[in-house]
């Protein structure tokens, strides 16, 4: 290909991430041609001459979500499917790699970069028997998941099992430092470049540091140490991916990289830094295939995270007239912890903002440990009253929520679950839907979150 002439870059994301429009943004700006490669435009067609792809793209920037579809290997095939047709960032083995947290790890591991001490095993009792192996706190954590969510703290009382809903889970040391506030350090790579790099501190109520979870950012581009810059394209290089957040930690020990996250978000980068990893990512994509971008605008660029919708986005068909799922007053869900999961009848509430397990049930399949207290509202107490809050997840239909649920007793109550509107916005209610019929009395207790 020409040098001169302008190249097509497809941006392959089925999902309407702000990341996925600031790279077709800072392709068009750059003065080449993007495609949002979505449902409503990609297609491919296999024939007596060949396979060929629509759009006709010359080059592919993957930012597919493996960790929260409920079918990661279709996603996985269409990828590799047009990985085989056209050249691809971020390939789609690579992308595996480093979305299977034990996968990265021990590809990390067997390179010589520090990661920090995990076990998973097939087997629950297996688990176990290595608990205190640990540590008196330890991490245990879902194989595959984001934005924290699947991430637990455990004490040495605390049962683990060898599978949270549909799975696989590990226990993993916690690495901090004494005496310091929980940090870690989030650096953002493209290519051979570290463009930019955040502090990321946990919220008072939480150990977590995501900033989907509220975690405060400050820029560290400048300070970083050269060794941890070191580590961060290392990590990147040994997973195989072309643009990475990888997640470090200092500990007493030294350096450990706790996760390379192939579809790290640029919201919280961006706010500590001013720099957006967007224009970057674009020029990697264009020179891949010999086309050509200019350095200094690519700097200027990065100045602004436009995330605009791009002029480049498929017209979505009209919607056809199937509607959303619905769910019932009553329903049978699924909820899994860190000891296990159960089957269980579910209330649903409109009026409540949050779901909410009873006292008992939480412990017996291991949701915790507690995160945080908030105040809620009832339509009995108009002062409301405080209750823990734990990381519960449901399952409906074979659909996995993981929320933030209140514990409360509710053994007094004909359901030892409210499921609350964190769940059923996914959903249509129809009230007069119940897995349980024969039951004509429901408890009438209206509940809504009042915040601090």
């Amino acid at each position: 290909m020409s040098g001169s002439s302008p190249v097509s870059v497809g941006v392959l994301s089925l999902h309407s991430s702000k990341e996925s429009k600031a790279i077709c943004n800072a392709v068009e700006e750059l003065g080449h041609d993007p495609e949002w490669l979505r449902t409503e435009n990609t297609s491919v067609r296999v024939g007596p001459n060949g396979a060929s792809l629509e759009p006709d793209v010359d080059v592919i920037a993957n930012r597919m979500l493996l960790s929260n579809t409920e079918q990661p290997c279709e996603e996985l095939g269409l990828a590799n499917t047009l990985n085989s047709l056209r050249p691809m960032l971020n390939e789609p083995s690579a992308t595996l790699r480093a979305t299977h947290k034990i996968a990265s790890a021990a590809a990390l591991a067997e390179a010589g970069v520090q990661v920090p001490e995990a076990l998973l095993a097939l087997d629950g009792d297996e688990l176990n028997a290595h608990r205190d192996e640990f540590g008196e706190e330890a991490v245990y954590k879902t194989a595959i998941g984001t934005h924290g969510g699947g991430t637990w703290k455990v004490g040495l009382d605390d049962p683990v099992n060898a599978k949270v809903g549909n799975r696989y889970a590990f226990l993993q040391k916690l690495i901090e430092r004494d005496g310091e506030r929980h940090r870690d350090v989030r650096v953002y790579v493209v290519g051979d470049e570290v463009v930019g790099a955040m502090y990321r501190y946990a919220p008072d109520n939480d150990w977590r540091t995501n900033v989907a979870l509220g975690g405060d950012v400050e820029d560290a581009t400048e300070d970083l140490p050269r060794k941890v810059r070191k580590i961060a394209r290392k990590a990147a290089d040994v997973v195989g991916l072309d643009y990475a957040g990888v997640d470090i930690v200092e500990g007493d020990d030294g350096w450990f990289v706790l996760e390379v996250n192939p579809t790290a978000g640029f919201k919280g980068l961006y706010r500590a830094t001013n720099r957006s990893p967007a224009p970057y990512i674009a020029k990697l994509a264009i020179e891949r295939v010999g086309g050509t971008v200019d350095d200094e605008r690519v700097e200027e660029l990065s100045a602004t995270l436009d995330d605009s919708m791009p002029a480049c986005a498929p017209i979505k068909p009209q919607e056809k007239e199937s509607g959303p799922v619905i769910v019932g007053y009553t329903e049978e869900v699924v909820l899994s912890g860190t000891a296990g999961s159960k089957t269980v009848l579910a209330k649903s509430d409109t009026g409540a903002t949050r779901t909410s397990i009873d006292t008992r049930l939480a412990a017996e399949i291991g949701a915790g440990p507690i995160k945080s207290v908030m105040r809620v509202k009832s339509g009995s107490l108009k002062k409301g009253k405080s209750r823990p809050v734990v990381d519960l997840v449901v399952g409906i239909g074979g659909q996995q929520h993981t929320v933030t649920a209140s514990v409360e007793d509710r053994s007094h109550m004909d359901y030892p679950v409210l499921l609350g509107r964190d769940i059923l916005e996914n959903y249509q209610v129809d009230v007069s839907r119940r897995v349980d019929a024969s039951s004509e009395d429901a408890d009438q207790e209206e509940e809504e979150e009042s915040a601090e």
